[in-house]
């Protein structure tokens, strides 16, 4: 089987940016490489034209382009275009596509297309009740149309989509993202700084970093020790359209709360896992995931977390065995679910067990990718 991934990001030198969209594909690709899968990854709006061959995965970027008129629709032929023309040299078998922004409106394979679900601005504008651009909504819902199936990380994420954009007759999987656990290890989860509390993430509204000052705040009057670390990209804020998130969360803390405050903005992986082992409590309070992978690493490096509940989360967390879910505005119960912790160091160390023990059992990048072997076989049977 050859299987293809349509994508505007990858984890890779040679290409610019990549997030959690691009860390699950490359998660997943190169599992199913070892499952002796053929796998080919097309990586849009890039800087460059470029094909070669890394860890037995075929890349081709695909240069974005610059149009007088109507980009929104001609930049789309092209990539169908290229692709079509790949995938009949390469007999590619079956092609999968993200749902953000509807890149594949308008387009026509010839061989069976399957969209994850990974979050499409549809989605995203449900959970914070925020208006859509219509565009966005209707580049999306034509994408949505012209899929034969689709993958989701979550049941909740799938159910939401289904009833966003009317999908009917289609079938809708629910299978989560993987880790591959031995890059995820802790040999000594009883070590770390004691009253850490670590928040990894894009520094924007949606992840509910605006909650972090009030509940930050309310852990210190009790444990003045505390201390909270950022760690992410900063962005600008689609509600007061300032430039820079951190600069107005900043102005949320407390003057005296501020002094115990990091924010380390974006850094080197190695660097991220090595916080994740330091802090004592690591902290979620999202308004809109569909799954949340920092969360997943979090847990399968035995890290206690306190998680936002909605939705996708009940699918990741037992409440009060292998974490926490508390809805981020409810600042004293997620305060409180955060001092529990910093007070019971067996506690701590019983969650973070039993998240390594849940991750083992649903979010093996193994299992997963047998599990997406199975789906793409009855696809295209």
């Amino acid at each position: 089987m050859h299987i293809a991934f349509l994508t505007p990001e990858y984890p890779h030198e040679k290409m610019p940016h990549a997030g959690g969209l691009g860390t699950s594909i490359k998660n997943l690709a190169e599992t199913l490489t070892k499952n002796k899968i053929e796998i080919t990854v097309f990586v849009y709006g890039q800087q460059n034209a470029e094909i070669f061959t890394e860890k037995n995965i075929h890349f081709h970027l695909i240069q974005d382009k610059k149009y007088d008129v109507a980009k929104w629709f001609l930049y789309r032929k092209h990539i169908q275009n290229y692709c079509n023309k790949i995938i009949m040299e390469q007999k590619i078998d079956i092609l999968e596509a993200p749902d953000w922004t509807g890149i594949t409106a308008f387009m026509k394979f010839s061989i069976p297309l399957v969209i994850r679900l990974h979050g499409s601005d549809t989605y995203f504008c449900h959970l914070e009740g925020r208006k859509q651009k219509l565009k966005n909504f209707w580049f999306e819902k034509l994408a949505i149309r012209g899929a034969k199936a689709f993958i989701a990380p979550t049941t909740f994420a799938g159910d939401v989509s289904r009833k966003l954009f009317g999908i009917k007759n289609k079938t809708i999987q629910t299978i989560h993202y993987g880790l591959e656990l031995d890059k995820f290890e802790n040999p000594n989860p009883e070590e770390y700084e004691k009253g850490l509390l670590l928040y990894i993430g894009t520094i924007i509204r949606k992840k509910g970093v605006f909650e972090l000052p009030e509940i930050f705040n309310l852990v210190l009057q009790l444990h003045p020790e505390a201390r909270l670390v950022l760690i992410g990209s900063d962005s600008s804020d689609i509600a007061t359209e300032c430039q820079s998130t951190w600069q107005l969360l900043e102005q949320g803390f407390k003057e005296e709360d501020f002094k115990r405050v990091s924010y380390l903005g974006k850094i080197p992986y190695q660097d991220v896992q090595d916080y994740i082992k330091k802090a004592n409590v690591c902290v979620f309070p999202t308004f809109a995931e569909t799954l949340g992978m920092v969360t997943i690493e979090s847990m399968a490096m035995q890290k206690a977390v306190v998680n936002s509940n909605i939705g996708w989360a009940k699918e990741l967390i037992v409440e009060g065995e292998s974490g926490f879910l508390v809805h981020p505005k409810n600042h004293l119960e997620y305060a409180a679910k955060i001092n529990s912790i910093l007070e019971n160091n067996q506690l701590a160390k019983k969650i973070g067990e039993n998240a390594r023990k849940q991750v083992e059992s649903l979010f093996d990048i193994e299992k997963i990718a047998n599990e997406n072997i199975e789906f793409y076989k009855s696809i295209i049977n």
